[in-house]
């Protein structure tokens, strides 16, 4: 075979694969998802610039680097209580809402219960209302009760207020798990609270971590209820100790404001990293027959 006759079996033989173009939508979504991750980034470079930079402002600048910030905001007793308030109310938030939404979303998936659909939209309904309308009537009943500045029954009402949203979230993680797999359970005699440990739970396992990062990050973050419902240096959580540190100077620390904002969320980036994993992007069913 001559060249000739090589190039033209080759060229024969050439599969073209033409270029994807890029259209006028596309270019203008990716645009604006690019402002907005812009927007998104800007504060952040700042706190990380401003926490080791010896002389910080407004401005994102070059920081001159140094760790005195970061040495005055760990010198601080309360920047530390704050830290711990944050993680007991954050923390038993997350562990209620999480679990009474898992025992609650199961019947309303699972069981025959009359107005559901009208049930499932009031819950929807009930998780877009806005906390501040309900902290008047709230705080004269923690009153009457006598629990005011507690974190446990701060944490209480966290809960309630995040449930409604839970328990829509939960549910359509465990409308995925096949019904089959539960009626085998439950020909072989399993209850049905052992069909909800043993096989339910362990299948919505990503559902229950999206659920409880979910919660955590709102009760972590929460600042009007802790605001109004505590008092006392010792239960006021990171948000409110970010607003008493702004409002207790003459003038900004910008650099211990940053260092605090830093530290604050990194509990939020070290738990997402933990349960990443969980985050399959869809349930693996694999070993269910077993």
């Amino acid at each position: 075979m001559s060249a000739v006759q090589a190039r033209r079996v080759a060229a024969e033989n050439l599969i073209v694969v033409p270029y994807r173009r890029v259209s006028v939508a596309a270019l203008a979504t990716n645009t604006l998802l690019i402002l907005l991750g812009c927007f998104f980034l800007l504060p952040m470079l700042w706190m990380v610039f401003a926490s080791v930079d010896s002389n910080p402002d407004w401005a994102i600048k070059l920081p001159t680097l140094t760790l005195a910030n970061f040495a005055d905001v760990l010198s601080r007793a309360d920047a530390l209580t704050s830290f711990r308030s944050s993680l007991i109310l954050a923390g038993t938030t997350t562990v209620l809402t999480t679990v009474l939404a898992l025992l609650a979303a199961y019947p309303l998936s699972r069981m025959h219960i009359p107005f559901k659909r009208s049930f499932m939209l009031a819950i929807l309904f009930a998780s877009g209302l806005p906390v501040s309308m309900l902290i008047i009537p709230v705080y004269q009943m923690y009153v009457s009760f006598g629990w005011l500045d507690s974190l446990y029954a701060t944490a209480l009402f966290l809960s309630a207020s995040s449930l409604p949203f839970a328990i829509w979230l939960m549910k359509n993680f465990i409308d995925a798990v096949p019904v089959e797999l539960e009626q085998a359970a439950a020909i072989d005699g399993a209850s049905t609270f052992r069909i909800l440990r043993e096989l339910v739970l362990p299948l919505t396992v990503p559902g229950i971590a999206v659920t409880g990062i979910y919660t955590f990050i709102n009760a972590w973050g929460a600042f009007i209820i802790p605001f109004v419902l505590t008092y006392s240096p010792d239960n006021q959580p990171g948000p409110v100790e970010i607003y008493n540190f702004m409002g207790s100077h003459g003038l900004f620390k910008f650099g211990d404001l940053a260092v605090f904002s830093l530290l604050f969320s990194l509990p939020v980036i070290v738990l997402y990293l933990f349960m990443s994993r969980y985050f399959s992007g869809a349930f693996n069913f694999g070993g269910a027959v077993k």
